[in-house]
């Protein structure tokens, strides 16, 4: 499967690194791309292990807001 998350908040590369690291860090997710100018952020994932809300808790727990 594969989402693209919409993230406020993320700024310069560190911020792009934490959220990469707290989606790779679930288990089913095998692919993170983050782009920042335009905030969003494509996961591909397998569904039977990963859901969107854990990946947008694993974000929001770094400090960034998951928009919709």
């Amino acid at each position: 499967m594969q989402m693209t998350l919409e993230v406020n908040g993320m700024t310069c590369e560190h911020c792009e690194k934490a959220v990469k690291g707290s989606l790779e860090e679930l288990e089913g997710v095998h692919g993170v791309e983050v782009h920042l100018s335009s905030g969003k952020v494509d996961v591909a994932y397998d569904e039977a292990y990963a859901t969107k809300g854990l990946m947008k808790e694993a974000i929001e727990a770094q400090g960034y807001e998951v928009v919709g």
